[in-house]
């Protein structure tokens, strides 16, 4: 969907680059073959692997160096896959808005009116706005419960999204300026040539780029935000007449009727079970308790048995589970 909405949005000799890790390529050529998209559409795509996870802000830095070495004074779009976006009729809007500030050397975010108290997303404070665009007065990290109900309650806080726009040329400056360890490795890379790429059902995949791998080894593991929104002053927000969904936390997949693999048994006569999520590859019984959101992966398939279970409300501090799994030297489980 991600994927669509970048082809839709960009013009006709508009690139669409994929950043993903390099295990993931074949996930997302098999996504992408299975779209109804032209030869042409098709063409306008590359995928690239990244040798090595280091957050938000190399991948747009890798994107930003990329799409200068084919020329200046372009416009860029952040997109993540992990959103459902709706209409795409009101997100092209809010884009073609955002764009015109990107091109006058702006930071563009889109803001997502609250819906409710949540700690799970950074948030957005809000100054004076005019035509629908608003300065941004700063970034809030994730806040705890009782500051999220207040950013809720006030109209001048809206969620991050993580969707940016801006101008190439500008990023650059502002990598150079606030991030220059993260970027620096990028600038030093020369176009791949075009036998570098090959090409999987119909996908083109960029299979070798002199230098990429030195230079993620080098760049710093910093996120997007971080690195270059939270101190950039020339931030702007637009806020979102879309609806959006992040679907990066188990919470919001069962909520969205993600699909359940899962054979469940509940105990009978109580309210077991009720609110549960359950995704599994072995049968699960449930006895007096409810709210949760249980996955289970047995190893069947040859990977490590792992299970996770937490308290709806709760998913959000998963990335504190994830980031203990690592510092443990088990990050097979992840």
């Amino acid at each position: 969907m991600a994927v669509e909405r970048a082809l839709e949005l960009t013009e006709k000799n508009g690139k669409v680059i994929v950043i993903t890790g390099k295990s993931h390529i074949p996930h997302v050529i098999a996504d992408i073959a299975k779209l109804k998209l032209g030869a042409g559409s098709k063409k306008r795509l590359l995928v690239v692997g990244e040798p090595a996870a280091k957050n938000t802000a190399p991948a747009v830095a890798c994107a930003v160096c990329y799409s200068l070495l084919g020329g200046r004074g372009r416009n860029m779009l952040v997109l993540t896959s992990d959103h459902i976006i709706k209409p795409l009729a009101a997100f092209r809007a809010d884009s073609k808005l955002a764009a015109s500030s990107a091109g006058k050397g702006k930071l563009v975010v889109f803001g997502i009116p609250p819906v409710r108290p949540e700690t799970g997303y950074g948030y957005i404070e809000t100054g004076k706005g005019a035509d629908g665009v608003y300065k941004v007065a700063a970034f809030h990290e994730k806040p705890d419960p009782k500051t999220a109900k207040k950013y809720a309650a006030s109209r001048r806080f809206f969620w991050n999204s993580g969707m940016f726009a801006f101008c190439a040329d500008f990023m650059a400056e502002q990598f150079r300026a606030f991030a220059p360890g993260v970027i620096r490795p990028f600038e030093k890379l020369k176009a791949p040539k075009p036998e570098s790429c090959s090409v999987s059902k119909g996908v083109r995949v960029l299979d070798s780029w002199p230098g990429l791998e030195n230079a993620y080894r080098k760049t710093e593991s910093i996120s997007f935000d971080y690195a270059i929104a939270e101190k950039c002053r020339n931030a702007v927000m637009v806020p979102a007449s879309f609806e959006w969904i992040d679907i990066g936390n188990w919470e919001e997949y069962a909520k969205i009727g993600g699909s359940c693999k899962a054979k469940v048994f509940v105990a009978s006569g109580d309210a077991s079970g009720d609110g549960c999520y359950v995704d599994s590859d072995i049968p699960v019984a449930l006895a007096g308790v409810e709210d949760l959101v249980v996955v289970i992966r047995s190893g069947k398939n040859g990977g490590p048995a792992a299970a996770l279970i937490t308290k709806k409300g709760q998913t959000q501090k998963v990335r504190d589970i994830v980031e203990q799994i690592r510092k443990s030297g088990s990050a097979e489980l992840l």
